[in-house]
């Protein structure tokens, strides 16, 4: 087999670009982060007619340009990690929008092979493309596919080969940007190519160009290899920028944006497409849209929707979940019989079994909703969402964009609120971005999901599909309303106009569901093996030592005696049940005496208001680490004073019947973990997302503070109606 070729995948979003990844490379892939980053990347791999091709798959972004940190990573790895080709996945029946992207990637004069996909789409619209003859004027090789399906794959990567091959080093595209641009570009190339700015990794006129639009990164790199020559630049940009509000009212990058669809648009008069028929006819997309995105069926189909998505995920799921329920019970009663008494025992059934398992338990219900949540993305109905709660944001003083990082954060169910945060990048207006940035946290992301279900499933059992829509609504409800209420005093601001392309409808491949439900479980898995695994350990450790004092010990071990001595028969039932009492009346003493015990006691003048008891406390403060914790850390503290039963039991069904739980006290326990503090890593992520560690701690104190209110109002109400 010949050396590997390195690919990279670039395209807009929606233009198939991670289902032509999955269909090449299957399951036969790796996350990671990119260098300096921490937006995820995936690599995979595949072999074509013996060649082996590894194949990274670029975040989607419509442009080159420095605004979000997807364009940013799409264009830092073309420029530094230097793929041996990339290939462009372009939208058939969205040529000219798509193409905008590809004019970049000309003037960067990377080595580029434009996959024409969704052809059949294309053509179920009256459309006939030539790829031929964009070949052609492109100067590039354009291959027609269906990524789906994989028609004309093969044909793509025998291309992609033979263009690697053939060692043609590509020349950067020169495209006209009008007369003020050209005269100031030809300023400035002989500038930059004199003191050599950037010239080793930009072409000359494309580092212009980048000037010009005020890029700020290509700023900082001309900067740190000449300051003067850099300085010299930029006061002929600003004077260039000052001409042309003068003469035109506009900025350099409104201009050159202008002249490349200018460029586009003179490639699409060459007949590049041609419709078959024209007319009013609707597309089948624009047909379902006018239903599904109407504004009164609209946010009832999407409530529809989301109710079936959570029916389908734990009607789907209870099997599963009683299956792995019974698997732990086993496991920790296996343990119990084959060690001894001690401190090792005691860490692997509460520190790890209940700990650890309490979380795996649930891994069921978060495959399932991932695989719905999947399909509602992977069919473009999620784009819908966005499209609707766009009518909503702009009520509550945030921009339509807003709503995508709501989504990722568990807007639907099961996100992050660590890349939901990132994603407020794309946001121009700063205040707009720092009050959506705020309140995303308000999300239920996917590690709240465990912790609902377990109470839900405890309390209101029969109603688990309904409750969990319910805290869905409310999320939303109460992110817009802190949102609007962080515009109307410290965020003040008019909100920007939004603009949306909603993606035609498809039916998900069997392919990409699988892969995206693995991955996104996998993620889930590995953290409860690993971060969650450590925090239970150490929680387990608070909640075990120092230890009681040795005269309580000696005090417990003599009415041990006592009841032994005072049997006729030291192993009947009478006995081993009083005995079992005594040894859990010693766990929950020397749980009340150890550290993470104190804490919660202390702390509990205050929960009580909410009717929230001293262990609750211990595993809410564990859920500042991660929101996972909290299950493991109630499996933990419920396991070692466990009072109500001999054998081991599910944490579901040791807080139905806990005395200090009742339905009123899950729903005032639920709402402050749906609101209160976000987890550390996205409180680091807040601090540096917002270039300030006063919008963190802000976050932390605002979220607890309204989450304690809520919880204490619905816990008093609810004790004062005696609903109990």
């Amino acid at each position: 087999m010949d050396t590997v070729i390195n690919i990279a995948l670039a395209g807009n979003p929606n233009a198939g670009k991670t289902t032509l990844f999955n269909y090449l490379t299957g399951l036969r892939q790796h996350v990671g982060n990119y260098p300096g980053i921490t937006v995820e990347h995936i690599q995979g791999c595949c072999l074509h007619n013996q060649q082996g091709l590894s194949i990274v798959d670029l975040p989607g972004t419509y442009s080159l340009t420095a605004y979000s940190s997807e364009e940013l990573v799409a264009r830092d790895y073309l420029i530094n990690e230097k793929p041996q080709i990339v290939i462009n996945i372009v939208d058939a029946s969205n040529l000219e929008r798509n193409l905008y992207l590809t004019c970049q990637f000309l003037e960067l004069g990377i080595p580029l092979v434009i996959a024409l996909n969704m052809i059949d789409v294309a053509e179920n619209r009256g459309l006939l493309v030539d790829a031929e003859k964009l070949s052609e004027i492109l100067k590039v090789p354009v291959v027609p596919i269906v990524a789906r399906s994989g028609k004309g794959v093969d044909h793509l990567l025998d291309t992609v080969i033979a263009a690697t091959q053939s060692g043609v080093t590509p020349e950067p595209a020169f495209l006209r940007y009008g007369s003020d641009i050209d005269e100031a570009l030809s300023e400035m190339v002989p500038i930059i190519n004199k003191h050599a700015l950037l010239t080793d990794i930009y072409p000359a006129r494309w580092t212009g160009v980048k000037l010009l639009e005020n890029d700020e990164q290509v700023y900082e790199k001309s900067t740190a290899v000449n300051p003067e020559a850099t300085q010299e630049l930029k006061k002929y940009c600003a004077q260039v920028t000052g001409h042309l509000q003068q003469t035109a009212g506009v900025y350099p990058e409104a201009v050159i944006a202008d002249h490349r669809y200018g460029f586009i648009k003179s490639i699409m008069r060459q007949h590049i497409v041609t419709e078959k028929f024209v007319g009013d006819r609707l597309y089948t997309s624009d047909r379902i849209d006018k239903i599904v995105t109407h504004r009164v069926l609209g946010p009832l189909i999407m409530a529809s929707i989301l109710f079936g998505l959570y029916a389908f995920t734990f009607s789907s799921s209870t099997f599963l979940v009683e299956l792995f329920a019974s698997f732990f019970a086993l496991l920790s009663s296996t343990v119990d019989s084959v060690l001894a008494d001690g401190p090792l025992k005691s860490m692997l059934i509460s520190g790890v079994i209940d700990g650890v398992g309490g979380v795996l338990g649930f891994v069921p219900i978060i495959m399932f909703m991932f695989f719905g949540i999947a399909i509602l993305e992977d069919s473009g109905y999620l784009a819908r969402v966005a499209f609707m709660m766009d009518r909503i944001f702009h009520a509550f003083g945030l921009h339509g964009s807003s709503v995508m990082p709501f989504i990722i954060s568990g807007g639907i169910a099961g996100g992050c609120a660590v890349p939901g945060v990132m994603a407020t990048r794309t946001l121009r207006s700063p205040k707009e971005r720092m009050a959506t940035l705020l309140t995303v946290p308000f999300m239920n992301c996917g590690a709240k999901l465990p912790v609902l279900t377990l109470l839900i499933g405890a309390f209101f059992a029969d109603h688990q599909a309904r409750y969990m829509f319910l805290a869905t609504v409310i999320s939303w409800i109460v992110a817009l309303c802190a949102a609007k209420f962080l515009r109307m005093t410290v965020l003040r601001g008019e909100s920007t106009p939004f603009v949306m392309e909603l993606p035609p409808y498809r039916f998900p491949t069997i392919n990409g569901l699988v892969i995206h439900t693995w991955e996104r479980t996998w993620q889930y898995i590995k953290k409860a093996g690993t971060v969650i695994l450590g925090i239970s350990v150490l929680l387990w450790a608070m909640m075990t030592y120092p230890g009681l004092p040795e005269d309580q010990v000696t005090s417990f071990a003599q009415k041990r005696q006592q009841i032994i001595q005072q049997s006729d028969q030291p192993a009947s039932e009478p006995t081993t049940k009083a005995l079992h009492a005594l040894n859990a009346e010693q766990a929950a003493a020397g749980l009340r005496h150890s550290i993470a015990g104190r804490i919660g006691i202390a702390l509990e003048p205050a929960s009580q208001l909410a009717g929230i008891d001293w262990r609750t406390n211990i595993a809410l403060l564990g859920g500042f680490a991660a929101k996972e914790v909290i299950i493991s850390t109630l499996g933990t503290a419920y396991s070692i004073g466990d009072i109500a039963t001999e054998e081991p039991t599910s944490l579901t069904r040791r807080l139905a019947s806990d005395p200090a739980w009742n339905p009123v006290v899950a729903l005032a326990v639920l709402l402050f973990i749906m609101f209160y503090a976000p987890c550390f890593v996205t409180v680091i992520c807040i601090a540096k997302e917002s270039g300030s560690w006063k919008w963190a701690f802000f976050s932390m104190a605002f979220n607890t503070a309204f989450a304690f209110i809520m919880a204490v109002t619905v816990y008093q109400i609810g004790m004062l109606l005696n609903l109990g």
